[in-house]
Formats: structure tokens, C-alpha cells, sequence
């Protein structure tokens, strides 16, 4: 340094002109050197991603590769193998081809013991075609087309809302736990064995054909039959249970035929089934691409992919199945797939639990728009007033000019950006001016009824007219019902209900009749359980066989407790002033007359409260009107009879009311 600045001396060069320049052309050179830095990191880290789907992709063809050659190895001692196990090989050889004229194969019993010592192009050659490997049905890999059309998946962010309750953070998926790490395979030799007994029973009964393609799942496996010409699809339905016996399965179920296939599928249940993780449902591109707020994860279908669905276009849902085949853990992760995608701001719930125990450990998350309902006649009232809501609505949106939720959404928006703080509603019959209402965006409402079954035993007339109105208007409103039942009989699930719930889902029932009353179909009383069901969805008669996800308790109140953690709930007014009065007759004792109210208005019109006359006015028995009169007199709103006088009646009359 001090050599340097002798040097600058001398020519006359200023030192701190000369260091400031070195100084710059350091930092122009560090800053070169970070970015090249950078640009290296990152082709690094493009060529480690590209080596590990190459070294993926070798992996697969490695493995196909190993399965080829295992079949080969198969193939070439299959003889030895036949010949020691004679007699199975007599029951499951395969009858004569209905499809092709060729001469008659070669007998297993005549093929000469040299084959499986010659060299192995000879021997594979000597096998006859049909028992090749690979000569059989063919079998689709479902894993494999999913891993070829899925793309990378890209890093996704979750953003705070701010809306009217505040800053709300979604649920991660990591909140939910990842599937086991499944090295799934299915046996190549069990599916091409269950084809041939699959073939060799149906031809003993003369149903003659061939199966053309094997669809393994994780659950149950579906094998496509080709019948021969002239053959009636209605013979091989009926031959269901000695299939059923042949194959060893619990049962199988025959769609007969495929829709928009020339052939019958027979489903047969796998020796080891698979679990379907609710994380893995959230996680696929199906439910991450959904557009709709009340997406729900559904399950996967009989080849593994996952199914999603969106209940704003169902609109409603039916749910009815056996006690114990999966019909609360579907309950359970509908509503976390709703959970995870909308805030309370976007979605409200009203959750009907008569049993107490399924529904009520959400009570508290602040998407409620009510307590969580476990009184069966408190549940009508809260039903009612979900009626009053919507009519609510409408109003608003006939005064706005749209015809449904997200229509007044966008116009409430863009009325807001633009200053507007309040529209009038249409006036009512009587006003002169409609009510001023202030802008502000609707959030969807979903009402889940846990045990439709136990309402209609307390409340059916009451239940029953609120869900038909519901039903037939409630979707333009943003209003949406998740009805289940464990009971399928006709006097829960009326011709009114039914005929207003086109998306049905059913669960393992234990009779073809209780499948025929909730899908108006065969095949529920085939299911497994534990989550295998059959969605209807709307619009269609074709149905759907679907494994539900399954999602545990922790999960859940994990759930629970990071939405509690996020704020409380903000009850409706007016659901909950209707809740109060349910409450308050409810207190009054379980046996309160239905026409109770009426007849304390005719007794505080007239001031005569005798049985007899109450008998009279409302047309009821002598005993009926014995009770509602005593019922008055119990809380306080007549006297006691005195001898022959009249009771005194202390309500205030409505006539001096208005006077």
C-alpha cells in the first residue's frame, strides 16, 4: 500500500481518486462473481431435478423390465408346474374358443416333459398361445397413466384475508398426515387366474365369453367380460353369488353393461385393501384446482383417481347408510374439505346433531352461524328460520336485479369500490318505501342434519315442509343441505325429500330395498363398508363406486383448534332469537300442544278459558283441551277453578291493546 501511494505521488495522481476507483471496480466484481454464483445454483438445482425424474423414469423401465423377464421365467416353467398340480389345471382349463376357428389347443396332460429343458425360444413356442404371458386380458395400469399425465407441482402460498371478521389464515394441508409410503403392486399371475375362473364358471352355467381387459384398484378390481353373440346380459346378473363363490370374495358386484362399453364389468374385492388418505385427496390437482368455494373431496374411484365435487352444483346431498360403514368419517371430511377452502367470511354452518356425538366437537369454530343443534324440536325452528334467510335473500336480490349469490357478490363489490353504502329493498305489502339495506357480500350456507331420522320421529310435518322449501328455492340463495341418515326407510326419506335431493350418496345398506329407496337402484347392499359407497350425482342414473377418505379424530380437533384459535363465531340474530323461544318452549316440558298458541290467543281475545269452550273454538277432544288448558293455567296465564265460577284470565287482551 504505502509502495502504491509513493507511486501515485510521484505521478501526480490523486490517492483517493485512484482507491475510490479500485474500490468500484472491486464491488463491480464481487457483484459479477454473486451472480454468477446464483445462475450456477440454480442450473444445479434444474440439472438435480432433471437427474432425479431420469433416474426415476430408468427405475420404472427397470422394474417393467424385471416383470417381462419374470414372465418369461414363468412362462417357460409353467409346464412342470401344470403337470405337478394336474387336477387344478384340469378344473381351470379354458373351453373351447367361441371367438375363433382354430383347431383344438393342446392339452396340458399331453404336453411332453422335454419342454421345459429345451432352449427357451423352442419351449416358449411349444406353450400353447392362450397360456402364454401376456397372451391374456389386458391389464391396465392405472398408477402408471396417472404418473405419466401429472405435472410438477408448483409452490402454492396462503394469504390472509381480510374481511368482515378479520385477518384468517386457512389450514395448511400439512395439518392432515401424509399417506404411508405404498409400494402397491398387484399380482399379475392372481388377476390372469381369476380370469380364467371368471371364464370357466360362467361358461358352466352357458355363458360363453372371454374377459378382454383387468382394471386393478385399490380396493376392488374390475375385470371386463365379453359376452359371445347372443348372449343375454340379464344371465350373467344372476349368476352374482356363484361368481362370488368361485372367486372366494366377500361379494362382488356386476355392471351390466358398462356404460358406453360393449362389455359387463364385474367388480372383486382385492385380498388387502387400500386406505384412502383425506391428505392425499386435498393434495391432488382434482380438489386444488377447483374453482368452486364448496369443492368437496369425495374419495377415490375403482381405479384410484380422486373424484371432487362441488356441492354448489349438486346443490343438495343425501347421505343414508348402515350403522358403521363410514357414513360419519364422510361427514367428517366433507366438512374439512369445506374448512380448508373458505373462510367465515365466505361460509356459514348450521349443524343439526341429534345424537350429540358426531357434530357438536365443532362447536365453537367461528364458521357457525348458530350453535351447534342437538334438540330434534329445536332443530325445526332453526330450520324455519334458515327459511326465513333465504326469503331474506331473495328479497335483496330481486331489489339488486340478479339471480343468484354470486351475482349479488360481484355487484355488492363493485357497489362498494364505488362508494355505495346502502340499496333499497322492494317495498313490502303495505309500506309506501322499502327498507334501506347496507352492501355487503353473502356467504354461503351449508346446513348438515346428522340423523334425518330422529327429526322426522319428533317433528316430521314441521321438518319435512321446511327441507321441501329449502330444497326446490334455496339454491339461487347460496343455501345448501347435507341431509344423512343411518335409517333408509320410506318414512324418513319421503317422496318430498327424495324427489328434491338428486345427489345421493349411499354406504353399504343391508337390503336391496333400503338400496332401491336411496337410489332408486341395486348395488348398495353389495358395498364392502368402511367407506365404500356409491355417489348418484345429479343429473344422471349412472352410479358412481367411490372409496370415501378417511380422516381421524386428531385430525380433526386439530382443525378445530386452529379455527377456535382464529376467532369466535358470529351468530345470526334472528336464528338465534328463534333458537331462544324454541328453548323457552321447550322448557316448558316435551308434551306442549302443537295448537297450544292458539288457543292462548283465543282465550286473551274472548276472556273465557272453560275446557269446554277451548274444546269448541280449536275442534279437539275433551282431554286435548283439558291439557292445554292446565298447561295455561301452569304457567301462570289463567287462574285455578274456583267452583262453579269461571277461571280469571291475567293475559292482557288484544282488543285493549290496539284500542
Amino acid at each position: 500500500m504505502f509502495l502504491l501511494v509513493s507511486v501515485l505521488s510521484l505521478t501526480g495522481i490523486s490517492t483517493g481518486t485512484t482507491l475510490s476507483a479500485i474500490g468500484r471496480g472491486l464491488t463491480w466484481a464481487g457483484a459479477r462473481a454473486l451472480w454468477m454464483g446464483e445462475w450456477l445454483l440454480g442450473q444445479a438445482r434444474v440439472l438435480g431435478q432433471n437427474l432425479l425424474k431420469w433416474t426415476r423414469v430408468a427405475a420404472k423401465q427397470a422394474v417393467k423390465g424385471l416383470v417381462r423377464l419374470r414372465d418369461s421365467v414363468v412362462s417357460i416353467g409353467v409346464w412342470r408346474e401344470r403337470r405337478a398340480r394336474r387336477t387344478r389345471v384340469q378344473e381351470l382349463r379354458e373351453p373351447e374358443s367361441f371367438f375363433e376357428d382354430d383347431a383344438r389347443e393342446v392339452e396340458v396332460e399331453d404336453a411332453p416333459e422335454e419342454i421345459a429343458a429345451e432352449e427357451p425360444e423352442r419351449a416358449l413356442a411349444k406353450i400353447p398361445r392362450k397360456l402364454r404371458a401376456g397372451e391374456g386380458p389386458d391389464i391396465v395400469d392405472h398408477d402408471e397413466e396417472r404418473e405419466k399425465t401429472r405435472k410438477p407441482e408448483q409452490e402454492t402460498f396462503r394469504f390472509h384475508d381480510g374481511g368482515a371478521t378479520g385477518p384468517f389464515q386457512l389450514p395448511e394441508n400439512t395439518l392432515f398426515s401424509l399417506p404411508p409410503e405404498s409400494t402397491r403392486s398387484y399380482d399379475r399371475d392372481s388377476l390372469l387366474m381369476n380370469s380364467k375362473i371368471l371364464e370357466k364358471k360362467l361358461a358352466d352355467f352357458g355363458v360363453t365369453g372371454r374377459v378382454v381387459r383387468v382394471h386393478p384398484g385399490p380396493v376392488i378390481t374390475m375385470y371386463e367380460f365379453e359376452p359371445a353373440a347372443g348372449i343375454k346380459v340379464n344371465r350373467i346378473v344372476g349368476l352374482t353369488d356363484d361368481l362370488a363363490m368361485a372367486l372366494r370374495a366377500i361379494s362382488i358386484r356386476i355392471i351390466a353393461p358398462l356404460p358406453g362399453k360393449s362389455v359387463v364389468g364385474i367388480e372383486v374385492p382385492n385380498p388387502d385393501r387400500e386406505t384412502v388418505y383425506f391428505r392425499e385427496m386435498i393434495d391432488s390437482d382434482s380438489y386444488r384446482k377447483s374453482k368452486g368455494k364448496l369443492a368437496v373431496a369425495m374419495g377415490k374411484d375403482i381405479f384410484g383417481n380422486p373424484v371432487t365435487s362441488d356441492l354448489a352444483k349438486m346443490p343438495h346431498l343425501l347421505v343414508a347408510g348402515s350403522t358403521g360403514t363410514g357414513k360419519s368419517v364422510f361427514l367428517n371430511s366433507l366438512l374439512c374439505s369445506l374448512l380448508c377452502r373458505a373462510t367465515p367470511d365466505e361460509l356459514k354452518l348450521l349443524m343439526v346433531d341429534p345424537k350429540m356425538l358426531e357434530l357438536s366437537i365443532y362447536d365453537g369454530i367461528p364458521h357457525l352461524i348458530a350453535d351447534v343443534v342437538t334438540s330434534p324440536k329445536r332443530a325445526a325452528t332453526a330450520l324455519q328460520g334458515v327459511v326465513r334467510k333465504m326469503e331474506e335473500r331473495y328479497r335483496m336480490m330481486s331489489a339488486t336485479g340478479v339471480r343468484n349469490i354470486d351475482q349479488f357478490n360481484e355487484k355488492a363489490r363493485k357497489s362498494m369500490a364505488e362508494g355505495e353504502e346502502f340499496f333499497t329493498l322492494k317495498p313490502k305489502p303495505g309500506q309506501t318505501e322499502g327498507d334501506e339495506v347496507e352492501w355487503q357480500t353473502l356467504a354461503y350456507i351449508v346446513v348438515v342434519i346428522d340423523e334425518l331420522a330422529d327429526l322426522m320421529m319428533s317433528a316430521a310435518k314441521e321438518v319435512e315442509e321446511s327441507l321441501q322449501r329449502l330444497a326446490q328455492m334455496a339454491r339461487a340463495s347460496g343455501i345448501h343441505l347435507v341431509l344423512a341418515t343411518q335409517r333408509p326407510s320410506v318414512d324418513v326419506l319421503t317422496g318430498v325429500i327424495k324427489a328434491n335431493f338428486p345427489a345421493r350418496v349411499s354406504f353399504q345398506v343391508s337390503s336391496g330395498t333400503d338400496s332401491r329407496t336411496i337410489l332408486d337402484q341395486k348395488g348398495a347392499d353389495d358395498l364392502l363398508g368402511m367407506g365404500d359407497m356409491l355417489f348418484l350425482p345429479p343429473g344422471t342414473a349412472v352410479l358412481q363406486r367411490l372409496h370415501g377418505s378417511f380422516v381421524t379424530e386428531d385430525e380433526v380437533h386439530d382443525l378445530v383448534a386452529l379455527l377456535k384459535g382464529q376467532g369466535r363465531p358470529v351468530f345470526d340474530q334472528d336464528l338465534v332469537r328463534a333458537d331462544a323461544e324454541a328453548e323457552k318452549i321447550e322448557s316448558r316440558g316435551e308434551d306442549v300442544d302443537e295448537m297450544f298458541d292458539q288457543a292462548v290467543a283465543i282465550v286473551a281475545e274472548t276472556r273465557n278459558a272453560s275446557i269446554s269452550y277451548v274444546q269448541r273454538r280449536l275442534k279437539i277432544g275433551y282431554n286435548r283441551a283439558a291439557r292445554i288448558v292446565e298447561q295455561m293455567e301452569a304457567d301462570g296465564m289463567i287462574g285455578p277453578q274456583v267452583g262453579s265460577k269461571g277461571r280469571e284470565v291475567f293475559m292482557p287482551s288484544p282488543i285493549s291493546d290496539d284500542e
